[in-house]
This record gives C-alpha cells, sequence and structure tokens, in this order.
C-alpha cells in the first residue's frame, strides 16, 4: 500500500505566506470589527427590549420576532418587498440587457450613449428622488403631460396606493447603469467565431441571441440577478424621500420598516430583528437562486 507524503513546505513559502495574511490583516480587522462583529451584535440585540439608554436594555427572548409575526403592518411590508424586488429584478435586468445588446453595436458616438446611460448612476440619489417626484406630479409631471399628448390620461402615480410600486419599479429601470455595464462586458467577451459559426449554420439574430448571446452570458446574468436582488432589499432613498411608506403602507417595505421602528419608535430590538430576519431572506434567496442557477447557467469548464 503506497504512503502518501505531503511536499514540505519551503522558508521561502513560508515567508510569503506571513507576507500575505500581514498585507490582508487590516482588512480583516476592518471585517470583524465593521461588519461581522456589528452583524452578529445586531443578533443579540434582536433578543432585547432596547431604547437606546443602556438602562432599559431589558433580554426578552424570542419577544421581538413574536410581536413581528403578530403585525399586520410587518406581512404587509414583507408583500410590498416582494412586489418590488420581482419588479425591479425582472424588468431592471431585461431593460439592462436591451440596453447592452443595443449600446454593444459598432456605430459612430457609442461611447456617448453608454456615458449618457450610466450617468444617472452617479447622481445623488436624494437629487435623482427630487426630480422623479416632479415627473410623477399628475397634474404637472412630464410623465403625464406626455402621455395626453398622444390621448392617455395618465394616473397618480407615487400618490395612489395601486400606482406607488408600480411607479417604483419604473423609476429604478432608468438607474440600471452599472448592470447594464456588466452585461456589456459579458457581451463584448462572447468569442465573435461562435457567431461565425451560427452564421454558417444558417441561423438570424434571434437564434444567435438565444442559442449564442444568452448561453455565454448566463454567468454574467447570474451575476447580475443575485446583485439585483441585494439592492432591492436595501433600496431606501426613494421610499424616504418620495413615499415615507405611504400612501396608507403600501410603499411599506422592510427596509423603511425597520427605520420607523428603529428611529421614529425607538424599538430597537424590533428593529434588529427585522434587519436578521432580512439577512436570512436574503440568505436563503440566494441560495435558491445557487441550485437553481446550476440548471441554466453554462461556465466553459463545464464541457470538460
Amino acid at each position: 500500500m503506497m504512503r502518501r507524503f505531503s511536499r514540505p513546505i519551503s522558508a521561502s513559502a513560508r515567508r510569503e505566506e506571513r507576507i500575505f495574511y500581514l498585507f490582508i490583516l487590516p482588512w480583516l480587522i476592518g471585517l470583524v470589527v465593521f461588519s461581522a462583529g456589528p452583524v452578529f451584535g445586531m443578533l443579540g440585540l434582536s433578543f432585547t427590549d432596547w431604547r437606546i439608554s443602556l438602562d432599559d436594555l431589558q433580554f426578552i427572548g424570542l419577544d421581538n420576532y413574536a410581536k413581528l409575526f403578530d403585525d399586520p403592518i410587518f406581512w404587509t411590508s414583507v408583500g410590498n418587498t416582494l412586489y418590488i424586488v420581482v419588479g425591479r429584478v425582472v424588468f431592471g435586468v431585461s431593460f439592462a440587457l436591451l440596453l447592452a445588446v443595443l449600446l454593444n453595436q459598432k456605430v459612430p458616438g457609442i461611447a456617448f450613449f453608454r456615458a449618457v446611460y450610466y450617468l444617472p448612476t452617479v447622481t445623488a440619489g436624494v437629487a435623482v428622488a427630487l426630480v422623479w417626484i416632479w415627473i410623477f406630479n399628475p397634474r404637472l409631471g412630464i410623465l403625464n403631460y406626455s402621455l395626453k399628448q398622444i390621448g392617455i390620461q395618465g394616473p397618480p402615480w407615487i400618490f395612489s396606493k395601486t400606482w406607488v410600486k408600480p411607479s417604483l419599479i419604473l423609476m429604478s429601470m432608468f438607474s440600471v447603469g452599472p448592470i447594464m455595464i456588466i452585461l456589456l462586458a459579458g457581451l463584448q467577451g462572447v468569442p465573435k467565431e461562435l457567431y461565425e459559426s451560427a452564421e454558417i449554420d444558417g441561423a438570424g439574430l434571434w437564434a444567435k441571441f438565444r442559442n449564442v448571446t444568452l448561453p455565454m452570458l448566463s454567468p454574467v446574468l447570474f451575476f447580475v440577478i443575485i446583485i439585483s436582488v441585494v439592492s432591492s432589499f436595501q433600496n431606501f432613498t426613494e421610499i424616504r424621500v418620495m413615499t415615507e411608506g405611504g400612501p396608507g403602507e403600501s410603499s411599506n417595505v422592510l427596509i423603511w420598516y425597520l427605520w420607523e421602528n428603529a428611529f421614529i419608535f425607538l424599538q430597537l430590538g424590533i428593529a434588529a430583528a427585522v434587519a436578521w430576519i432580512m439577512f436570512v431572506v436574503l440568505m436563503v434567496l440566494t441560495g435558491a437562486q445557487f441550485w437553481v442557477g446550476r440548471r441554466w447557467v453554462y461556465y466553459e469548464a463545464d464541457t470538460g
């Protein structure tokens, strides 16, 4: 029976290893102190009743979670969150992919259009939200004015319980610059030889897109979908500036529900519980996406 012996690590390799850990030490310290530490600290806080003052800190076990599950507003915020997340991911990623395909064409001035479509991303979120408040104004907004010119009576948008969530989804479609750039980079990485082979086989534009572009772009799409889901759960600025959870509770999402409990009602334990519920939901959704992704994401290494 053959015995395996591990190769001894040379002194230079050990030295390089020590240097490696020395260089990443500041990042590790920052991760523990500013990321992992607060996350687990919030887990402990979710089992307490705390209203800012340390004298009021009381351990109450799972009472905060029980209160949440008995609160109809919490479940309304869960439904609103899922509605907006699905809408933002489906329409936002689809629109970003369409823009990436269009901006991947070799036409004069294409760099200018790429910059224009990315520009809203670098604009301050509050400023963008204020502009969209004017755009969505039922009487003075440019959106309803434009619809009126073609004989359509525009809805009240963010001032309506029915239209506020579709309005937020529509607004998000004009801030897809980052994922558009990622998809554009993925498109430019598709080998030209595959398109040439498809043309030889008689494939048209749609056939090439379906059988060449999408499979080769699937790892990028998978990444984009994951970051879109995470960012949609954390989207706070437009809710704070434009709707404040209204009208009624129609745009009350989990991140706004958390903010209200933390900074208006000063129920920090409940806010911490909401944060951990969001964390668990995101972990479950991400794990589900990885499981489903095994069925449709294509990696070149899988062919070996």
